[in-house]
């Protein structure tokens, strides 16, 4: 098998290694009991970043054109600010 392959073949498992672990991680802050803004923000921000990483990688938005990206992304950023929002004033 070539060097080009077989990295062809690790940078997606990578890329899953990573979608795991940041499961793992926002399932442990959830078992954890904790709360408050950082927690929140922490959570919504590790939500935000593997839904980019499934979008760029399982979704191959990676390899189109700009507007397609931009567009994914500021979907992210809009429902994330509105949970955002939401969870924010809801706390007053």
């Amino acid at each position: 098998m070539s060097n080009d392959r077989a990295q062809s073949k690790l940078f997606p498992t990578t890329i899953w290694l990573v979608l795991v672990a940041l499961t793992i991680a926002t399932f442990s802050l959830g078992e954890a009991g904790l709360s408050g803004k950082g927690v929140m923000l922490t959570l919504l921000a590790i939500t935000m970043i593997k839904s980019q990483l499934v979008a760029n990688y399982f979704m191959a938005l990676r390899k189109t054109k700009f507007l397609w990206r931009a567009i994914m992304f500021g979907y992210f950023i809009i429902v994330g600010g509105l949970i955002a929002m939401a969870y924010l004033m809801g706390l007053k």
